[in-house]
């Protein structure tokens, strides 16, 4: 049984389906950069999303890659957004979704999150660690403070 039908969602499982929320509203965006380092001996995907100086900027940060699938049209330069989603993968025993199988499964394996965009580039990233962080829009970091 998926923990979250009994009502026991995973702490990660929660953090996922947040991301999830959180980026729904990043469609329109575009992919204003990417990055793929190694750090502290896990590698890592960066991802950050513009959509204009109205708009907060969004990092997506991905770390402990199992699986980073990009495909794009050669002369495509400007990336935008069509869809974005990230969908939980619970360790086993739990199932994974019907007919995932770009990643193969241990004995072991923590939860994993699956990350997908959508648009003229394709992404698709799994990892054990996803983080999403919001920027304030540069027109609101412009604003005189108020006390």
């Amino acid at each position: 049984m998926d923990p979250a039908m009994s009502g026991t969602a995973t702490r990660f499982e929660n953090m996922c389906r947040n991301a999830n929320a959180a980026l729904a509203s990043c469609e329109g965006y575009f992919i204003h950069r990417m990055s793929f380092d190694i750090v502290n001996d896990r590698d890592a995907l960066e991802i950050s999303l513009r959509r204009g100086p109205e708009w907060p900027d969004i990092t997506i940060s991905l770390e402990g890659l199992y699986h980073l699938s990009i495909s794009k049209p050669p002369d495509s330069a400007a990336c935008f957004v069509d869809e974005i989603s990230v969908r939980h993968l619970p360790e086993l025993p739990h199932p994974w979704p019907d007919g995932f199988t770009i990643v193969r499964r241990f004995p072991g394996q923590t939860e994993l999150a699956l990350l997908r965009v959508v648009g003229p580039m394709e992404i698709e990233v799994v990892a054990s660690i996803l983080t999403v962080l919001t920027a304030m829009s540069d027109n609101l970091a412009a604003t005189e403070p108020t006390v």
